[in-house]
């Protein structure tokens, strides 16, 4: 009797550790690619916006900070 175990013949060895990682990191930037690439084809979301401004030098002035109906 023989009892000699053989492996598969269509059994491929698995990737190493780097080529998974590579994959990774590859899929990675492609997401981001198409994410930016959308994000710029839509344009900015609110065109008017303006940054927040802040009136430190003036004392009477309030804080400013989004809050104005909570009582404060």
């Amino acid at each position: 009797m023989d009892h000699s175990v053989t492996p598969p013949a269509g059994r491929r060895a698995t990737p190493a550790p780097y080529a998974l990682l590579g994959g990774f990191l590859l899929l990675l930037a492609a997401l981001f690619t198409v994410s930016y690439g959308a994000g710029h084809l839509a344009g900015p979301v609110a065109p008017d916006l303006r940054g927040v401004s802040h009136h430190d030098a003036d004392p009477g002035s309030q804080h400013g900070d989004g809050m104005s109906g909570m009582g404060h």
